[in-house]
């Protein structure tokens, strides 16, 4: 496990967020700022960037899935006893733009669960957090999701009970929302990237939330798949453009994917386009988070293979192979890479005050041993925020710890504005965000949908033992 105090500092030296954050010099100090002015201008920039409501198209996409006990080949030529939604680990549901998706989910497991839909603005009632948004579904028991996404993109769902141990045992899937209006690949890959920590036999491993996962960075495993399968063979074409939908559901694990020997571009981050294509370098894809990538086979390719690399860390890990047939290149599709619409400026974000500082640590004690908090709170039963719709907020993560923390908020978009109160800028929005040890990240953002929204670390066992809270939108 790549998580030792040494390793942490050395990361958060070599830049948490990402080698594509543009750093800017420190805003000229004035005499005054005017506060309300400049939140006003923001506010401004900020219009249009994505949209407010939903757009219905009376087309309703139904769907059953059934949470339970299965078989899966995680590591051939063993059968890894899993828990899973219709007996597939990362199951894709893809919708498009204007449908309404309704969704029931039976629980057939031994315990509780529900689903919460990871970057989807959805209704608040609809985010699946027990205790916040809906009770826990119980054995035995049903529940029915129904909502029209506002945003085209790459989404992911899971359980928000008792999330270190089901989503380890395999309950995870991908929501694709299509905008029929997008150019078309050749392929459009839609891949969860997971670790599993197996013992002999490829059994999972048992024991959860352990006091060294809450000390570290969470539960690393030693075995890392794509949709449930190690190392796995991709067969494409010479020319062919491909899209590639990456998304970290470990429990604990970053990874910095790189596609060796192409090209390759970022064109969406957590699900919504990037204001201009973004070249993969030094990504860090924190748990929670998504990017979509661009990229194109050479025509002079045939019976090649190009590994997909996981470069985090001292040693790269092999992801995957894209394994080139040995034929005649086809035509590759020509076209423009999505991107924004509408991406405010924000340089004067910098002046606006901060809010609010989340203070991220830790102490001893509680039902795990280690709690870890949020300004000194653990658990959503606190409402650390009260923010309204429509306003521009500047809010700081402040790590007072030696671990990694991807903060994600749920319900919101927002963008990285400072890095230890110097202003930097990366050019697509974030519905989770990395913090370093001792490192503290501003965020700006405008709420737009109402409602009581989760806000915790993505390492699973750091939000178990407690670093949870919310925000209300009013």
């Amino acid at each position: 496990m790549k998580s030792s105090l040494l390793f942490s500092l050395r990361l958060s030296l070599c830049c948490i967020l990402s080698l594509l954050t543009a750093e800017l010099p420190h805003a000229e100090e004035t005499l005054s700022v005017d506060n309300e002015a400049v939140t006003e201008q923001l506010q401004q920039e900020f219009h249009g960037s994505y949209p407010e409501t939903a757009s219905p198209s009376n087309k309703v996409h139904s769907q059953e899935l059934i949470a339970a006990e299965a078989e899966w080949g995680i590591l051939p030529p063993y059968q890894t006893t899993v828990w899973a939604y219709n007996g597939k680990i990362a199951p894709v549901i893809r919708i498009n733009l204007g449908e309404t998706l309704k969704l029931t989910l039976h629980n057939k497991l031994p315990q509780a669960t529900s689903i919460h839909w990871h970057g989807i603005r959805l209704p608040n009632a609809m985010d699946g957090v027990p205790g916040v948004t809906q009770p826990a579904i119980e054995p035995g028991a049903s529940f029915t999701y129904e909502f029209t996404p506002k945003d085209a993109g790459t989404f992911w769902f899971h359980p928000h009970a008792n999330s270190p141990e089901q989503i380890e045992r395999g309950l995870q899937g991908l929501l694709i929302v299509e905008n029929p209006d997008e150019p078309k690949y050749s392929q459009d890959l839609a891949w969860i990237l997971d670790d599993w920590l197996l013992e002999k036999g490829a059994k999972i491993h048992d024991r959860f939330v352990t006091g060294h996962d809450l000390m570290h960075d969470g539960r690393w495993g030693n075995v890392v798949t794509i949709n449930g399968h190690y190392r796995p063979s991709i067969p494409v074409k010479p020319g062919e453009r491909i899209r590639i939908r990456m998304v970290n559901s470990a429990n604990g694990r970053v990874f910095a994917p790189t596609v060796e020997g192409i090209e390759t571009q970022i064109i969406a981050v957590d699900g919504l386009p990037a204001q201009s294509p973004i070249t993969l370098q030094n990504f860090y894809l924190a748990p929670g988070n998504r990017i979509d990538l661009d990229l194109t086979i050479p025509k002079n390719a045939a019976g090649k293979t190009f590994a997909v690399l996981d470069s985090f860390g001292n040693k790269a890990n092999n992801l995957a192979i894209l394994q080139v047939e040995d034929t005649a290149a086809v035509t590759t599709p020509t076209f423009k890479p999505i991107q924004a619409k509408h991406f405010p400026d924000w340089r004067s974000a910098i002046d606006a005050p901060v809010t609010h500082e989340f203070m991220l640590n830790a102490m001893r004690g509680g039902e795990h041993g280690i709690t870890w908090t949020i300004d000194g709170h653990s658990g959503h039963d606190t409402i650390a925020q009260e923010l309204q719709t429509q306003r521009f907020y500047r809010l700081r993560f402040t790590n007072r710890s030696y671990r990694l923390h991807p903060m994600h908020l749920h319900g919101q978009f927002f963008q990285v504005i400072a890095v230890d109160d110097r202003p930097v800028r990366e050019g697509f929005w974030r519905d989770t965000v990395l913090i370093g040890p001792k490192q503290s990240v501003d965020i700006g953002l405008v709420p737009i949908d109402k409602g009581l929204w989760a806000l915790h670390c993505h390492i699973l066992e750091h939000a178990e033992a407690g670093m949870m809270t919310t925000i209300r939108i009013q």
